[in-house]
Order: structure tokens, then sequence, then C-alpha cells
């Protein structure tokens, strides 16, 4: 391990690369299927087999980060057909702590959670709680916003939470900057990321049960994206995802990145973009060659009133669903639409946060249903229609189509009407 700490004072990261395929000699617990590949966009359809379910992608992981996802029981996730949740890594450390959760048998056992678990590696933070935290070499260190005491988030301890939370798949810690920060800071970031996933890496005590993801970082510079995609792609990792973005930047950048970065990842591993949760960007990064996504978006929105349709949203709260005794959706399957109307989940708003909970069961069925539909497409291959059918459902005219989506979907094959 002290070769991958020192890495940037005097060793290259080809030497390091090399070091880190003899620490990856164990069998990876992964393995990716691809079922169906789209002959005209970069989608496919795999099966993702991990240690605790196989998982069909392309694949929207709802964010359960405290061990659940706000408002629903793991029971009822799993009835609603979720493969894989999260788990965050930063907030799970800090309470109930990862010494509770070893005893536990991991974080499965604790939330009774029998399918797979994706944790993040509390780089995250890095952006949403900036003042309070600090960047170096050695790794992040944070006040904790519960009690006030600093904190060093290393890589190595970072794994080692991971390791007691006994996720499926793991992320590095890399070193995360907004994705509208320009300049010296972002080839910082990038390089440090390398270090950091050669020490993550190293500091894996559970190889042969654990995945450990790169986190692919560069900001909005094509030329650092490939510097860091060149030298993450040599190490031999089971899986890759796309950081950095999702941040606020311009979308005509967002997706150029994305393809970029799917261009260069290997074939036989999965992809995974992170925070990216909005329907059209999910059914457009598919096109792009993505195969996962989670983001807090469709349960965030759910506890503020907001139920996701085919056509954009409904805002519950508002006057005009008072009378209105439809379901959220007549087409929709999930519990809430079989058994409430518009009107009950309006007045339930008013006195109870059970409209909260029905409509964060919609949202996720939204979610969950709408990959599922992407699959099928991809596996029947008329990919391309569908994203034609699911443009013109989402909005009224072809003049309100988002530029960049029209744009980014041109560039593997798809026109729109």
């Amino acid at each position: 391990m002290a070769a991958t700490i020192e890495c940037g004072e005097g060793i290259s990261t080809s030497d390091s690369a090399m070091y880190v395929k003899k620490v990856l000699s164990a069998a990876s617990p992964l393995t990716l299927k691809i079922i169906a590949e789209c002959p005209v966009t970069k989608a496919r359809a795999c099966d993702l087999i991990l240690p605790h379910s196989t998982v069909s992608t392309p694949v929207f992981m709802p964010v359960g980060t405290q061990g659940t996802v706000k408002g629903i029981t793991a029971d009822q996730l799993g009835s609603l057909g979720c493969e894989i949740c999260l788990g965050n890594t930063y907030h799970l450390g800090m309470r109930p702590g990862p010494d509770l959760i070893e005893r536990a048998n991991g974080l499965h056992s604790f939330m009774n959670w029998k399918r797979s678990i994706l944790t993040d590696s509390g780089g995250f933070q890095m952006v949403s709680l900036v003042e309070l935290s600090e960047v170096t070499e050695e790794g992040v260190k944070f006040q904790s916003p519960y009690d006030g005491k600093e904190i060093l988030l290393s890589p190595e301890k970072s794994i080692s939470i991971q390791n007691s939370l006994g996720s499926d798949i793991m992320m590095q810690l890399d070193d995360v900057v907004s994705s509208t920060v320009k300049g010296p800071r972002v080839e910082e970031a990038m390089h440090r990321s390398i270090r950091w996933l050669d020490r993550c890496i190293a500091a894996n005590k559970n190889p042969e049960k654990q995945n450990l993801f790169a986190i692919i970082q560069g900001g909005l510079d094509a030329e650092l994206r490939k510097a860091c995609l060149n030298e993450m792609t040599q190490r031999d990792v089971p899986g890759f995802a796309i950081g950095g973005l999702s941040g606020g930047e311009e979308k005509d950048d967002f997706w150029k990145m994305v393809t970029l970065s799917t261009n260069h990842l290997p074939r036989e591993k999965p992809r995974y973009l992170m925070g990216v949760g909005y329907s059209v960007d999910l059914v457009v990064c598919v096109a792009l060659g993505c195969d996962m996504f989670d983001c807090v978006f469709p349960t965030r929105t759910a506890r503020l009133g907001s139920a996701l349709v085919p056509w954009g949203s409904l805002q519950m709260k508002h006057k005009q669903y008072a009378k209105d005794f439809q379901p959220i959706d007549p087409d929709c399957q999930c519990p809430t639409c079989k058994r409430h109307s518009r009107a009950y989940l309006h007045a339930l708003f008013k006195s109870d946060t059970a409209a909260m909970h029905h409509i964060t069961i919609h949202n996720i069925v939204y979610q969950l249903s709408l990959m599922r539909s992407v699959r099928q497409s991809i596996m029947e291959g008329r990919f391309p229609e569908f994203i034609r059918t699911f443009m013109k459902r989402m909005f009224p005219s072809r003049d309100q189509y988002p530029s960049w989506a029209v744009e980014a979907l041109a560039s593997v094959g798809v026109t729109l009407d």
C-alpha cells in the first residue's frame, strides 16, 4: 500500500496501475451479461449479476441515504420491483456508525434488504457540505453537522466504512468539485482522484465479495476527461462511474461529457452515470451508452407534492385537483394509483404525511417502469421508436423539445419527428 500512497511523489501512475493489478488478482464478484444492443444508438440491455441479486439494466436506483428510502419500508421497496438501492457512506458512517452496522452483519441485514446495495464514497459531501470541508492529499476533513467535531474521511476510511456496510458495489473516494468550477482545481481533482482510486483498491478487504467502482472526473474539459479515462481504465476494477456532472452545468456540456466517457469506457464493464434522475435525461443517456443511474429527485419531489407522469408532473397541492377523482396516472399500476384519487391525495397533503408516502411509491414505480420499458424496447430492437414516442408524449409540440436532447440523440443516430 505504501507505493500507492506515494504515487505522485516519484512513482508514475502507470507503475501504480501495475501494482494495483496485482492487488486485484481475486476474481470480481460481478458479472455483466450483455443481453441486447441497440443497432442505432449506444444503448444496451444487460444483466448485472451481483452477490445479492441480479439487476436488469438500464436501471434507476432509488437513494436510501441512511438505510431507508424516505417514506417507505424495505419490504415495500422490494414489492415495487426495485433490485438495487443506494446507501450513503458519509451519513451511515456518522450515525449509527460502521461498528454497529457490522455487528448487525452489514447493511443488508440491518435494514432487512435482501437485494443489492450500492454505497457512495462520501465524496459528494465535498460539494454539498463544502462550507464544512477541507480537501488535502490525505483526505477530506469535515466538521460534523451533528456535533461539530472534525473528522477525516480518507480513501482508506471510506473503504473501511463500506467494507463494514457490506454493499455489493462500493464507490471510490474521489476529489469532487462542482461541475461549474473551471481552472487548475479541476485538473488537480482529476489527478487526485486517480491516486485515491489506487489507495481505495489497496484498502479493500473484501475484493472477493464487494465490487469497487472507479469514478471518472475531469469536469467539463474533454482532454482532462480523456486523461482520466485513460488512467482509470488501466485499473481492472469491476465497473466505472461518470462523476462530476449533473451539478448545474449547461446541458450542452453535460451530454457531451457523458458520450465522451461512454466512448472510452470498456464495453464489458457496467457504466454508472451519477446523480441523474429526470426522465428525459435518463432516456437520452441510455441512448448515449449508460447503464445505471441514481438521484434523490423522484423521492424528494414526492415529498413536495409532485407526482411524475409520462407528460411531466402533477403538483398535487394545487387546488385544481381538489375535486379530481382520477388516479395520478390512469395507466399506472402502482398501489397508489390503484387505490387513491388525486382529490384524496390533495386533501391528505393538508393533514397527513401519508400523502408523501403515497406519492413516493408512485414516483418510484414511475422511474422503475420507465427503465423496464426502455430495456424491453432495446431487447425488441425498437428503442429509437420508443424515444420518439416518449418525447412526443412528454412535450406537447416539437418546438418544446430541449435542444440539447435533440442534438444528443442526433449524435447517436436518432432524429426526432
